[in-house]
């Protein structure tokens, strides 16, 4: 089928270009990239715990507790240097 390799080829190339955020239509305010991706996250987040794929309060713990040990990090490493 001639057709069908034609439709292939064309899906194949639309994902070598991709950005990490496809391109969209603004109708409001344009958000930063950190605003964006941040929605981005909560609503995938609350679709994964609608289907009970994840628990959204343990990923909310989750997430808070790998937040400490970043920045505690962070701040080790700082001290480290300055002495």
């Amino acid at each position: 089928m001639p057709g069908t390799s034609r439709r292939r080829r064309k899906r194949s190339r639309r994902g070598e270009d991709d950005d990490l955020v496809p391109p969209r239509k603004i109708t409001g305010k344009e958000l930063t990239e950190l605003e964006e991706l941040s929605a981005r996250l909560t609503a995938l987040v609350e679709m994964l715990d609608e289907k009970g794929v994840i628990n959204k309060k343990e990923y909310g713990r989750t997430v808070a507790m790998r937040l400490h040990e970043i920045s505690k990090a962070a701040a080790i490493e700082e001290l480290d240097e300055e002495l």
